[in-house]
């Protein structure tokens, strides 16, 4: 049985005769341009959304900025005592922290050898350092701008 005399179909033909007509390979300092040429607008693209995020955030911010100061305005009194205590605040927040500190160092060893009292410290103080940090920064926000001694 030989195939040698059968059609074949088109479809499952491969040509490998040279072409006569290809293009000649382009140069490696013509690559190389187009590459570059390519990085530059990709940059230069990457560079106006870069610019438009800047203009973004700082439009987010100047309206923030601009909420809070009309805020302050209308309560300046509520502004005057948020300054107050947010001074008040951080003392016991200085005063937190030396304990927490006085503790670790108490209790180093055990820290650093049992995952039990890591947890049970973090369990102790994380919370509470964590809701007083919160609400620190946001009385020292509504009270920014002005010392309480006026």
């Amino acid at each position: 049985m030989s195939y040698d005399h059968e059609p074949i179909s088109p479809m499952f033909r491969i040509d490998v005769s040279p072409e006569t007509d290809a293009a000649p390979p382009a140069s490696n300092d013509r690559v190389a341009v187009e590459l570059l040429r390519q990085i530059a607008i990709g940059q230069q693209q990457q560079n106006k959304l870069l610019e438009s995020l800047v203009q973004q955030n700082n439009a987010a911010q100047n309206q923030r900025s601009s909420e809070l100061q009309q805020w302050k305005n209308a309560n300046p009194e509520l502004s005057k005592s948020c300054r107050q205590a947010a001074e008040t605040l951080s003392k016991v927040q200085t005063e937190f922290l030396a304990s927490l500190t006085e503790e670790i160092q108490d209790s180093e060893d055990h820290l650093i050898e049992g995952e039990y009292m890591l947890n049970e410290f973090v369990d102790r103080f994380g919370p509470r350092l964590a809701h007083l940090n919160g609400v620190l920064q946001v009385l020292a926000q509504l009270g920014s701008g002005e010392p309480a001694s006026e």
